[in-house]
């Protein structure tokens, strides 16, 4: 799940840097991502992964890092 993740904030983040080297923790939005370049990503996660985020998930420390994503993702597919 965390290649794809990355394979998607490579292809859609706006990232200032290799979305593959970045730490899990690593701030996105201090990568180089917008809140724009994070609608995108969401919208491409929810693609990728057949889920759609709720409401409540729709807020800047879902995104701000792979770790956080992940554990949405995680979250909303049942861990499969």
């Amino acid at each position: 799940m965390q290649n794809q993740i990355r394979t998607i904030l490579q292809q859609h983040g706006k990232l200032g840097t290799d979305a593959t080297s970045l730490a899990e923790d690593a701030d996105l939005y201090q990568a180089g991502m917008t809140s724009h370049a994070s609608v995108n990503v969401m919208l491409a996660l929810e693609g990728a992964f057949d889920v759609e985020f709720p409401d409540r998930m729709l807020k800047r420390s879902v995104f701000e890092s792979i770790r956080n994503i992940h554990a949405a993702l995680s979250e909303l597919t049942g861990g499969r």
